[in-house]
């Protein structure tokens, strides 16, 4: 069954749609999650982290110091690749073993791959299906500063920093437009799991 990757800018309506994918039965593998679980205290990404970036970034508890890390790495695309050079291989090895046993466990599962990066990270792998959440950039930004209590010129910075929309519409096999209501976006999901189910 479809090894599907799901993706979207902050604010999109990805996790939304996750969540009600999952509610239809799909198993939906969270790159986030994968991001924290390997960059746990004593994790060899954590120090090689912590090499490359400074005591600065470690916490008192011996765990990532996220936002002084995101302070050093936010608008400077030399040390945010670097970043990822240590951080995306564990993600990818770990991900590729959630996906072989989810499809072991269920040979005719949906598995979604809920991966805010994607556009970012020019994954090549070969996605049965490449879903967008989409919402237009300014509706992104008043969410995070109605929703999310930023500032409007740090949301503006957050929605700038990342792939555009036209980025991540070109990677599209499905778009699923947030920008309107719940009903809507749950009407579209729908749609999309049917389309999924009849690739089984």
């Amino acid at each position: 069954m479809p090894l599907v990757a799901l993706t979207g800018g902050i604010a999109s309506g990805k996790s939304t749609i996750a969540s009600l994918l999952a509610d239809r039965g799909a198993v939906i593998v969270d790159a986030d999650a994968i991001v924290r679980e390997v960059q746990a205290p004593g994790s060899p990404v954590l120090a090689d982290i912590e090499r490359e970036f400074g005591a600065d970034v470690i916490a008192d508890d011996g765990s990532l110091d996220r936002p002084a890390l995101g302070a050093m790495v936010f608008g400077h695309p030399e040390r945010l690749a670097a970043l990822n050079a240590l951080v995306h291989p564990a993600v990818r090895a770990e991900s590729q073993r959630r996906f072989s046993a989810a499809f072991d466990d269920d040979p005719d599962a949906v598995v979604v791959y809920d991966v805010p990066l994607l556009a970012e990270a020019r994954a090549g792998d070969a996605w049965d299906t490449v879903i967008v959440a989409h919402a237009p950039a300014e509706v992104r930004v008043r969410r995070l500063v109605d929703n999310r209590g930023s500032s409007e010129a740090d949301a503006r910075a957050r929605v700038g920093s990342q792939a555009s929309d036209e980025e991540r519409l070109a990677l599209a096999d499905v778009v699923i437009d947030t920008s309107s209501t719940m009903d809507a976006t749950r009407r579209q999901v729908d749609e999309l799991w049917a389309r999924l189910m009849s690739r089984g």
